[in-house]
Order: C-alpha cells, then structure tokens, then sequence
C-alpha cells in the first residue's frame, strides 16, 4: 500500500494491542455482540407477536455462530449502494442468518451499536493505557530508590539551586504519573453503556414493541449492561451518550501527555548536561551530519506525540459544546479521527516511556563534578557559620566572603577557570579554616537535606502499595518501531 496515505501512529508509533482496540476486527464483532445481546434481552423478557415468542433460542444460536465471523466484503458492498455503515452490517450478518435476520437491531438506532461500541472500546483502551502506566512507574521507582542518595544539583529556572538527590528528582516524574494514574482510574470506574435508548432517548419504539408494559422497558438497559460486562448504563440521553463523556476521556489522555513531556523535557536537558542520558543503541545514528551526537530522539518523539494528544484534546470539547439538543451528526466524523488517534498517541508516548526509563544512564561522575564545581557558593552560609563559632566576627566573614565569591565568580565565567573560592577562604586569616576543614564541608550528602528519606518514605508508603494491588500488571517491556 505505498500509494495511499498510512497514519504514523499505526506505522511507527502505537502498538499492536492499541491497534487492534481500535480495529474494524473489535468495532464489528463488538457491534454483533451487542446485537445478540439485544436479542437475548428481548426474549428473556418474554417479546411476543400474536401471543408467540418474537424471538427464538434457534434464532440467537444462528446469530452467535456468525458472531466473529464477519463478511465484510458484503457489507462494503452494501454501504456502496445504502450509504449507511449500520445497516449494512445489519444487511451482512443477516445474509449469514437468514432466520434471524427479520430480528437483529430489532427497535434500536444506530447509536445502540455505535455509542455503545465507542464506550466499550475506550474503556479497553483505557484498561490498556493503564497497565502501560502502571509499569513506567514500577520502573521509574526502581530508578529512584537507586538513586535516591545520588546528590545532585537542583535547578530553579534552570539556574542552579539547593542540591537534591537524583532520585528524589524522579519522584516529581512519579507523582505526577500516579495522579494521572487516579485519573484514569476514576474515569475507568465511570464507565457506562448508553443502553438501547431509541431515536432520542424516550425508549418509545420499545414501549411500542412491549405493548406499553413500562416496567419492561425498564429492564433493558440493565440486562444489557450486564451482559457487555458493565455495572449500568446512564439514566437520561439523547439518542446518544452525551459528548462530554469523551472529552473527560481525552481530558485524561491529555494529563498523561502532560506528565510524559515534563519528563522528556528533563532527560534532554540532563543529555545536555551529559548527566543523565536516554538510551543508545549500537548502530544508532544520531545525526546525518554530526556522526558523534547522540540525539535524545525517544525524548523528543515524546515531546513531539504529547504535543499532539494536548491539542486533539480539545477536539471533543468543542463536539460537546456545540451539539445541537437530542444530537447532531457533526460529532461522528471528528470521533473517528480524534479519539483513536489520541489513544494510539498515548500508547506511543508509553511505550517511549517505558524504554527510556528502562535503558537511563547515570553518569555520577559528571554529576560529582558540576555539583562541586557549584556548591562553594552555596556553602558559604555553613562556612561562615563554622568559622564564626572559632570566634570570627560574622559581619567581617559576611563581607568577605561576599567579596571573594564575587572574586571567584569572575574568574569561572570570565576567565573559564576553575571556581576557587576554596582556596580564597582558605588562605584567608580571618575564617581560620584550613583547606581540608572547609572540603569537609562541602560532602555534597551534606546538603541534600532530606531527600533521600523522602524518596524511601514516597515510594514505599505511596507507590508500592499501588504496584502492590497491580503485580499481575507488571513486567512490561516495550520495543519502539523505529
């Protein structure tokens, strides 16, 4: 197929599984489910026709034994000639169950496959995206309880701050997942079918097929909810579920789009640094023209794909707000592009997660060398401290030291020496502090405060419980396409 247009979420980025989810294969044989599930319904619930049953056990049998088995080619062929997707496929399976063909979508709309089939779809989707969730964050807590006593400098504006440690620094990564995490949970557990509601919501073509019988009528939606694997359907809708469903959905996505370029973010400005790098494969290629560069390329994809779930996020948002009273057709052709597209996005974005979290490389040593190359200035408080319980004056140790740091910040960003302010005190009478008394002072454990005991405290008290209750989720691996 090299003549026609091919999605790069399906050719490079989204998963198999993600794939399939969204798959003709799934939507279609979802919509036959539905179907049986209707019938059996209907005939649980005693649908009659001049006293005899509408429906019979022989019919549902024939409609179960086509239920995977999906002519498409008839189907295409009929929506050639009808222009009408539903009643096609209602055409096609009749064709293989001529019995049962004056009964499948009996008193239904289109909605009653296609909504119900959307919902059951994002929630597998859903279910998908959260394994992969969970275990980028089973990873990363490895990575942190590693190197959670690994000072490092901290940054504030990109300027360099208070030390903290390198992985107290993805603890940040991991809080945030685990709130989007709740999200999806949240969203996961508010999951409910439209049901089988008519033309606008009143029920009535099934009032009319059950002769009035309300209490009946009641039952559908339930019995059907079951029999899909959900708990309800929602009380009140149109004649389809309303759009706000998805933009919560995508809203969700989104968040989890958010999180992933925060994280990418830092991982190419630690590869700047040369502290932290993503993984590099042997023959990786890192630029046509640079052979030595070791692009962050996962990173950037990362970066790349979020961009695009954030924005296609508020593709949903303006269906809802401008449908027009019991519904409009100008949802359908934005839902088939928006939503599937964000959750092939998203699955792309974690799976680059999950492998550069599995492959990071720590260069402490570079980390050694930047963190004392700066921790002289931000020393200067306990030096001070120390030299005035010798018996210095801390006004006069105030003022010198401000002056020699202004000294020694003049030689690094002027001259690109070496920062010796070390030295600058040292050799100053007035502090009484050898070299090796002020050195001692600078072990950089010294001020990381307590950001080892709060990566230990986060990860056992917040995160392992949660990867705890989800072990049969974990030991994920992810492999990018290109």
């Amino acid at each position: 197929m090299k003549d026609k247009y091919v999605s790069p979420l399906s050719e490079r980025y989204a998963s198999k599984e993600m794939q399939y989810i969204f798959s003709p294969d799934m939507k279609f044989k979802t919509w036959r489910r539905l179907w049986i599930a209707l019938a059996e319904t209907e005939k649980e619930l005693g649908l009659s026709e001049n006293g005899k049953p509408r429906i019979t056990d022989e019919q549902i049998e024939e409609l179960k034994a086509f239920a995977e088995d999906i002519n498409y080619d008839v189907a295409k062929k009929r929506e050639k000639l009808v222009r009408h997707d539903v009643m096609s496929h209602v055409y096609a399976y009749g064709k293989q169950c001529p019995s049962a063909a004056g009964i499948i979508h009996l008193g239904a709309t289109s909605c009653y496959v296609g909504d119900n089939t959307d919902i059951i779809i994002m929630t597998e989707a859903m279910k998908l995206v959260r394994k992969k969730l969970i275990n980028v964050i089973n990873i990363l807590s490895k990575f942190a309880m590693q190197y959670k006593d690994l000072p490092t400098l901290a940054f504030t504006h990109f300027q360099p701050a208070q030390p903290t440690t390198v992985g107290k620094r993805a603890t940040l990564w991991i809080e945030e997942l685990m709130l989007d995490l709740s999200d999806l949970d949240y969203m996961i557990s508010q999951q409910k079918l439209l049901g089988c509601k008519g033309t606008t919501g009143t029920q009535a073509s099934f009032l009319e097929l059950f002769n009035g019988d309300h209490e009946t009528v009641r039952k559908i939606d339930g019995m059907i909810a079951e029999k899909m694997g959900f708990s309800e359907c929602y009380p009140v809708s149109g004649q389809t579920y309303s759009r706000k469903v998805d933009t919560r959905v995508l809203n969700v996505l989104s968040g989890i789009a958010q999180s992933a370029h925060k994280f990418s973010n830092d991982i190419r400005l630690l590869q700047h640094l040369k502290e932290i790098e993503e993984p590099f494969e042997k023959n990786q290629i890192g630029s046509s023209a640079m052979a030595y560069k070791r692009n962050p390329m996962r990173s950037e994809r990362i970066a790349s794909l979020a961009n695009y779930v954030m924005v296609d996020a508020l593709n949903p948002a303006i269906t809802a707000s401008t449908q027009w009273f019991e519904r409009t057709l100008d949802d359908s052709a934005n839902k088939r592009l928006s939503v599937p597209e964000a959750f092939l996005a998203v699955d792309g974005i974690l799976d680059l997660y999950l492998n550069v979290v599995d492959g990071l490389e720590v260069y402490d040593k570079v980390i050694y060398q930047r963190f004392m190359k700066e921790i002289p200035f931000m020393a200067t408080e306990n030096i001070m401290m120390d030299a005035a319980k010798n018996g210095g004056d801390r006004q006069v140790l105030h003022e010198k030291i401000r002056k020699h740091s202004m000294a020694a910040g003049e030689v690094v960003k002027k001259h690109g020496r070496e920062n010796d302010l070390v030295d600058r005190i040292a050799n100053d009478p007035a502090f009484g502090m050898t070299k090796e008394e002020i050195e001692e002072i600078l072990d950089p454990k010294n001020f990381v405060g307590r950001a080892p005991q709060q990566t230990e405290e986060f990860i056992t008290e917040m995160v392992k419980p949660m990867l705890t209750a989800n072990s049969n989720l974990l030991g994920l691996t992810a492999e990018i396409n290109v």
